[in-house]
């Protein structure tokens, strides 16, 4: 039971980082390379507060704050020098991995002795369980491990109520449409350069919360811990809309936060079966596969089931 929380933990937080992917990539059509060093540099900075014993509150919005001046300048180097959107993600990528170095000033972080937000879920499991486990379906899990279960899910609910009522005002209707029809957008008079440096500030830094709780959450920050991060947001994106098979905004939203949990668990379970760790990223990029793959194997053979009942009905 402990494992099955953990993964949800993780799933949870990594939503973020899903939503900023269904941003980047399903908004603006960019697959956004920033995130691997975004996700990091928004860990980077909340270890490096927490240790200096600032508020893990203020370390958090300021790991996110980092992340919304990243995608900020990938959108700068994309619009502005003209450069491929895919290349300007690449250079910040590559910019910020020793940015990143440079904030912690070491290639890890721990957080053994720092008030973080893991201690919050401590403090606040003793003080609403009043015991140090507790009994959950018959399965003894820390009190600790429920508690943060808790608050991850009411930052993540909070989060999304506030992600769709922002797309749903002007700006964010404007910033959808500038994705979807940038001409269109473009002959009205409204710069689209400026919703799309917007789009991917808003992204990144989204991803670069997710990298704030995740370092609060394993308890360290590491310069290697956004190798491959686009790949796991992608792959909750793409789960996520082959769930609900829908891109309706609410139900887009949804499905990222089911498609980052439901992939969370799977790789869970494939470790808890005996998949060897250096096989992780392989078999992730395996599972992206198989989501792209089998929902255009499935339309296929519905149109091809389609076209066939006509003949045989005749």
């Amino acid at each position: 039971m402990t494992l099955l929380l953990g993964a949800l933990t993780i799933g949870l937080i990594l939503s973020l980082l899903a939503l900023g992917i269904y941003i980047s990539y399903r908004v603006f059509g960019i697959a956004d390379i920033t995130v691997d060093g975004s996700i990091t540099l928004g860990a980077a900075i909340c270890a490096v507060l927490l240790i200096k014993h600032v508020n893990p509150l203020f370390a958090t919005l300021a790991g996110f704050g980092g992340g919304l001046v990243a995608g900020a300048v990938t959108g700068v180097l994309h619009t502005k020098f003209n450069i491929n959107s895919l290349l300007a993600g690449i250079l910040v990528m590559t910019g910020l991995y020793s940015v990143n170095l440079h904030v912690m000033g070491k290639s890890n972080v721990p957080l053994l002795g720092a008030d973080s937000s893991t201690k919050w879920a401590e403090r606040l499991g003793h003080s609403w369980f009043r015991a140090p486990e507790v009994n959950v379906m018959g399965w003894l899990v820390g009190a600790r491990d429920l508690a943060m279960l808790l608050i991850v899910i009411s930052l993540i609910v909070a989060a999304c109520l506030v992600l769709y009522w922002f797309f749903r005002t002007e700006l964010g209707t404007a910033m959808r449409a500038s994705g979807d029809n940038p001409q269109m957008i473009r002959a009205l008079g409204v710069n689209v350069q400026r919703y799309c440096i917007m789009g991917l500030a808003l992204s990144n830094g989204l991803v670069a919360l997710a990298g704030g709780l995740l370092a609060q959450y394993q308890g360290f920050a590491d310069a290697q811990m956004g190798i491959g991060m686009v790949v796991w947001g992608l792959a909750s994106v793409i789960i996520g809309e082959s769930l609900t098979g829908s891109r309706s905004l609410g139900l887009a939203i949804y499905g990222a936060v089911a498609g980052s949990v439901l992939f969370r668990l799977l790789v869970a379970i494939a470790l808890r079966w005996g998949l060897n760790p250096n096989d992780l990223k392989l078999v992730t990029a395996l599972f992206v596969f198989a989501a792209l793959v089998l929902p255009q194997l499935l339309q296929r053979r519905k149109r091809a089931a389609t076209l066939a009942k006509p003949q045989s009905q005749s």
